[in-house]
C-alpha cells in the first residue's frame, strides 16, 4: 500500500509542478481510493440547508419531520425554516427520535409548532437551514421535565402539571389475589393526566385487572408452537424494560425513548422499543405521539381476539360509569359499541374526577401504519382498542422490525366528529412533507 500510494504521490505532484499548478481537490478525492472507499460524509450528504415541501394542512398541528440520512444540520444552533420569498418563517426545533427500526437518532427529527395557517390550501415549500454559528449560551429552557417519582416509575412534567407516569419497573397492586398473573406488570403508561388535571386512564380496574393505562399487548402470542396471552398475562412470557433510549427536554417538546423485552424465561424474544414525543399544551389541546417498534428475534405470530379483534396498542379510560362515556367515530357519536370496525381514529369523552367539566382524549392511526386502518374495538365502559393485525394471525420474522406510529390528542369538552376530522386531516398530511436539496415541484407524494 505504501508503495502505491508513494508512486502516486510522484505521479500526481511532479505532474502538477510541471503545469505550474496543483489540484488539491483531485488529490483529496483520489487518495481514499487507496484506502478502500470514500468516507461516507462525503457522498453528497446534504449539510447545512435543505428545502421541504408541506401541504397547508400540516402547519395546523404540531409536526414532526425525520430528517433525510445523512443530514448534518447541528441541532445546538438555531433552526430557520423560511418559504422561498422569505415572507414567512416558522418557529422550529431539532429533537432526537427512533430511526427505522427504534435506535435512538440524536437531532434527527424537526419540529414546526407554528399552527399558523389555518386557511391557507395547497403546497408549502419552505428553506431550513442553520440560524448562524453557536452563541455559547445556554440553551432556553424548557417547561418539559422527567423526574423519576418511585423506584419503579419516570413522570413527565409541564410545568408543576403532571402529564403522564411511564411505569418501568413491576407495579403490584395488593387487591388483587396474589395467585392471579394480572397482578403484577411493568411496561406501560399510567396515569394519563388532561389539561386540568385530572385522571384519564385507569389501572388495575375491577371489571379487567390486565387493563393498565396506555399499554400495547396481545391476547395470542406463539413462539415456537406454544402459545402465551401478554393481554392477561397467561404463560411465562413477559414484558421487562431493559433500558432508556432518551429522555430529552426542549423548549416546547419533550422525547421518551424506552428499550424493553418480551422475556421468555430469561431469554429475549422481542425488542420493543416505544417512543413519546409531546408537544407544549395549547389553550384546548396537548398532542403525544407514540412510536411502537417490534423487532422479533425469533419468529413470533401474533394475532387479536376472535371477534371482538382487541390486540395492539389500548387505552383504559376512566369514567365515572359507562352511561356517562362517549365515543366519537368518523361517522359521529356512536350509541353501542364496536367490533372489528376498521377506523382512522376514534375519540373517547367523559367527565373524569369530581369535577362536571368533559374532556377526552382521540387515538389518531397514521396513513402508513401497516394495514391502515386496522379495526377497532370500543366499549363505553373505558376501552378503546386498537386491534393490530386483528383477528386474522401475522408472523413476524427476524430481521423484520414492524413500525406502528400513533398520535393521542388530549382536549377539553366534547368535540364533534368534523371538529376531529380536521385535526385528524392535519396530522395525517404531516406523512406527505418532503425534504429535498432542491424545491419539491411535482404534487407530494400521497
Amino acid at each position: 500500500m505504501g508503495k502505491r500510494l508513494g508512486t502516486f504521490l510522484r505521479h500526481t505532484l511532479g505532474n502538477c509542478a510541471r503545469r505550474a499548478y496543483f489540484s488539491l481537490p483531485v488529490l483529496l478525492v483520489a487518495l481514499p481510493v487507496f484506502f478502500g472507499g470514500l468516507p461516507v460524509t462525503w457522498a453528497g450528504a446534504p449539510t447545512g440547508r435543505l428545502w421541504l415541501t408541506t401541504p397547508a394542512a400540516a402547519l395546523r398541528q404540531p409536526l414532526r419531520v425525520r430528517l433525510p440520512e445523512g443530514c448534518a444540520l447541528d441541532s445546538h444552533k438555531g433552526i430557520m425554516v423560511k418559504q422561498e420569498e422569505d415572507t414567512r418563517r416558522l418557529s422550529a426545533i431539532l429533537v432526537s427520535g427512533p430511526d427505522k427500526i427504534g435506535e435512538s437518532q440524536q437531532g434527527g427529527y424537526l419540529i414546526v409548532r407554528d399552527g399558523q395557517f389555518p386557511s391557507t390550501e395547497g403546497l408549502l415549500r419552505w428553506v431550513v437551514q442553520e440560524e448562524g454559528e453557536k452563541t455559547g449560551e445556554p440553551p432556553a429552557p424548557s417547561e418539559f421535565r422527567f423526574k423519576e417519582t418511585s423506584d419503579t416509575t419516570v413522570t413527565l412534567y409541564e410545568g408543576e402539571s403532571p402529564v403522564f407516569s411511564y411505569n418501568f419497573g413491576p407495579i403490584t397492586n395488593p387487591n388483587v389475589p396474589e395467585k392471579d398473573p394480572r397482578r403484577t406488570r411493568a411496561c406501560y403508561v399510567h396515569p394519563v393526566w388532561g389539561l386540568d388535571g385530572e385522571v384519564l386512564t385507569d389501572d388495575f380496574p375491577r371489571d379487567h385487572y390486565h387493563h393498565h393505562g396506555i399499554f400495547w399487548t396481545w391476547p395470542h402470542v406463539v413462539i415456537g408452537g406454544e402459545e402465551f396471552s401478554l393481554w392477561e398475562d397467561r404463560g411465562a412470557l413477559r414484558q421487562r424494560f431493559v433500558r432508556w433510549l432518551c429522555q430529552e427536554t426542549r423548549p416546547g417538546v419533550a422525547v421518551l425513548g424506552v428499550e424493553n423485552a418480551w422475556d421468555l424465561n430469561g431469554q429475549t424474544m422481542l425488542t420493543e422499543r416505544v417512543w413519546f414525543t409531546v408537544y407544549a399544551r395549547g389553550k384546548e389541546d396537548r398532542v403525544i405521539d407514540v412510536d411502537l417498534f417490534l423487532q422479533p428475534r425469533v419468529p413470533i405470530t401474533l394475532w387479536g381476539a376472535e371477534g371482538k379483534s382487541y390486540g395492539g396498542l389500548t387505552v383504559r379510560f376512566r369514567p365515572p360509569s359507562e352511561k356517562e362515556a362517549r365515543i366519537t367515530v368518523p361517522d359521529g357519536l356512536t350509541k353501542d359499541d364496536l367490533y372489528e370496525t376498521r377506523l382512522p381514529w376514534a375519540d373517547f369523552t367523559s367527565r373524569f374526577g369530581e369535577t362536571d367539566q368533559l374532556s377526552g382524549a382521540t387515538i389518531m392511526i397514521a396513513p402508513t401504519h401497516p394495514d391502515y386502518p386496522p379495526t377497532w374495538l370500543t366499549r363505553h365502559y373505558g376501552p378503546l382498542c386498537v386491534g393490530w393485525p386483528g383477528v386474522h394471525s401475522r408472523t413476524l420474522e427476524p430481521p423484520e422490525t414492524v413500525h406502528l406510529p400513533y398520535r393521542l390528542w388530549v382536549h377539553r369538552r366534547t368535540r364533534n366528529a368534523e371538529e376531529i376530522a380536521a385535526i385528524y386531516e392535519a396530522y395525517a398530511a404531516g406523512f406527505k412533507c418532503q425534504f429535498g436539496e432542491k424545491p419539491v415541484t411535482e404534487p407530494v407524494a400521497q
